[in-house]
């Protein structure tokens, strides 16, 4: 139960928007507080599988971005294992595809543009500071000293989260041994279609636009390096050596641009228990942030924005729809994350592993309802 009727969202990415637009779409009243001064996003594409297809119609937004998205039905893994095709389920109904990807911005300005259309309160360059919690509500100081008192407070600001470490100081992220790199060509396949190599690793091309998709690439980096912008494409290709044939060959080469190439360390983090204390909440990668493996972070933390919503607008005690949200969100999540990390560990052994069972359990135990 709302008394203030009124929500306090740090962070302004997938899940902090998902999150105030379906308040919104509730009569909530909500404050989003974003640290970056330039509202931007970090990375290339996203792959959204048939539960976050689902889970972005229920918040209103699929149909404006379908037309700057790629539809397709299923996923496939190659690998020396064979040939495998995972049909997906068109969870949004018959009208919309089992799965789609869609570039980053693309996403992002269809976000934003709707959450200002429906009333959210942003403010760039601003972020919580401190908070003083009563029974009733939630007073609240920024970053710039001005203050403001909210129900809630939902901490949406990523894996590294300064509200997780206000809350539970003692959870921080953990380098996996891994890395993922991403680069953009012109669109050659339909589908999202994943290759392992001989050693386990793993790469993929997946379809963002007609004449758009983006390879992925997973390497491990025991040693975190940090590597200059002037050697990222040579060494991604570098990191595609074991494909000596087949598509991931040919483009290869193609890979030129160090600054078309995306290069990110796997950190992950998992709460353990409950994702909140007192009105202060998580939600997203702050609470769960995964590895790539299943390409499901973005989505659990739309689905995550969903169920919030929907359990804090019920008429009973605020304390009682929180615990309802983590009943709803908690085996779910941990589902994707434990499958994300064995798929790791598997490919840091150089070994292939049940991947392709365990992906597509994961996915079809996804396709179930929120």
């Amino acid at each position: 139960m709302l008394t203030e009727n009124k929500v306090l969202v740090v962070g302004g990415g997938i899940a902090g928007l998902s999150l105030a637009i379906s308040l919104r779409k509730k009569e909530v009243q909500v404050d989003i507080v974003e640290l970056k001064k330039e509202w931007t996003v970090y990375g290339v594409g996203i792959i959204i599988q048939s539960n976050v297809v689902r889970a972005f119609h229920e918040l209103g937004v699929l149909d404006k971005f379908m037309d700057r998205a790629y539809p397709f039905e299923e996923v496939t893994i190659d690998s020396p294992r064979g040939h495998m095709v995972m049909p997906g389920h068109r969870l949004a109904g018959p009208e919309y595809p089992a799965n789609c990807g869609v570039s980053r911005p693309a996403l992002h300005k269809v976000l934003t543009e709707t959450a200002l259309e429906t009333g959210v309160n942003v403010r760039l360059g601003v972020t919580l500071e401190s908070y003083t919690e009563t029974d009733h509500n939630v007073s609240v100081t920024f970053t710039d000293n001005t203050t403001g008192t909210y129900d809630l407070i939902v901490g949406a600001d990523g894996t590294y989260s300064k509200v997780r470490e206000m809350i539970f100081p003692e959870v921080k992220p953990r380098f996996t041994g891994q890395a993922v790199w991403r680069y953009n060509f012109k669109r050659e396949v339909d589908h999202l279609a994943n290759y392992i190599g001989a050693n386990g690793l793993a790469a993929g091309l997946v379809p963002l636009a007609e004449d758009l998709m983006y390879m992925y690439v997973t390497s491990n980096e025991p040693t975190k390096p940090r590597i200059a912008e002037q050697d990222l494409a040579a060494e991604m290709r570098a990191r595609l050596s074991n494909f000596s044939t087949g598509i991931i060959a040919d483009l290869r080469e193609q890979i030129t641009d160090n600054k078309g190439v995306v290069y990110r360390p796997m950190e992950v983090v998992f709460v353990p228990e409950k994702w909140y204390k007192g009105r202060v909440v998580l939600i997203g990668d702050a609470s769960h942030s995964t590895s790539p493996h299943i390409g499901q972070g973005a989505g659990i933390a739309v689905e995550d924005a969903l169920v919030l919503a929907e359990e804090i607008t019920k008429d009973i005690p605020l304390a009682t729809s929180l615990d309802n949200f983590m009943t709803r969100r908690y085996a779910r999540c941990k589902m994707v994350c434990d499958a994300a990390q064995q798929i790791g560990e598997w490919e840091l052994a150089g070994t292939m592993g049940d991947r392709n069972h365990l992906t597509k359990s994961s996915l079809e135990a996804l396709a179930q309802p929120l």
